[in-house]
């Protein structure tokens, strides 16, 4: 167990009924090159096996109430003591190196935050993962269109200063919720070697909520899209 000083960075990941895919990501933390970070999972309000698989790890597992990722992941903030804020989905894993890659160019004073180039679908196999990629005009395995690549609003990393001098995220952007920081007019810096997995909806149960919790999102209130 780490003590409080030895703690560098803190990783956050706001949990909501994603039994599925949890352990995978907790255990790719597990095999980081870099240690000195602790795990926060925040259960969301769950209504499957969350915390009973969260509980298996070396973890800070906090239950709330459920009301978005945003308002999870300040929570998460709240209750964490790294200086460096790491940012998660539960339906994400990562390289080993991930995390050392992901935060060097923060600990070294180049910039307060960085996000990475480099994700993948963690599930490409499904014809459901591809489809959603397909309607997103990504044709490739990438999650992230690399031509948006430079005005990426999704931070990966933050110095906790910076996070808090920034009030944090913004839980009524719903969807959107994790561009917040971006909307202040900060930019962050993006990391080419930190490789990360996210796994797009791989049911049409999961495409129909994924696409209603994009289109409940302020970004599209009120319009034909919606």
């Amino acid at each position: 167990m780490l003590k409080k000083n030895d703690i560098i960075a803190a990783v956050i990941i706001p949990v909501y009924n994603e039994e599925k895919y949890l352990d995978k990501c907790l255990e790719s933390l597990q095999n980081q090159t870099f240690s000195n970070f602790e795990t926060i999972v925040i259960d969301d309000g769950s209504i499957d096996h969350t915390r009973e698989i969260a509980s298996k790890y070396n973890v800070k597992l906090y239950t709330i109430s459920h009301g978005g990722p945003g308002r999870a992941r300040n929570f998460g903030v709240k209750n964490s003591v790294g200086k460096i804020l790491v940012f998660l989905d539960a339906d994400m894993y990562v390289d080993k190196n991930y995390i050392n890659n992901l935060i060097r160019p923060i600990l070294s004073g180049k910039c307060n935050g960085t996000y990475s180039t480099t994700e993948y679908v963690g599930n490409m196999d499904n014809l459901w993962a591809k489809c959603w990629n397909i309607t997103h005009d990504i044709l490739s395995n990438k999650r992230i269109n690399i031509e948006e690549n430079s005005n990426n609003q999704v931070f990966r990393a933050i110095l906790r200063d910076k996070f808090v001098s920034l009030k944090g995220f913004d839980p009524t952007l719903g969807y959107y919720d994790d561009h917040s920081l971006a909307k202040t007019g900060f930019k962050v810096t993006p990391v080419n070697n930190a490789i990360c997995y996210h796994n797009n909806p791989s049911t049409l149960t999961e495409v129909f909520f994924s696409a209603r919790w994009i289109g409940r999102s302020i970004e599209f209130r009120l319009t034909l899209m919606n």
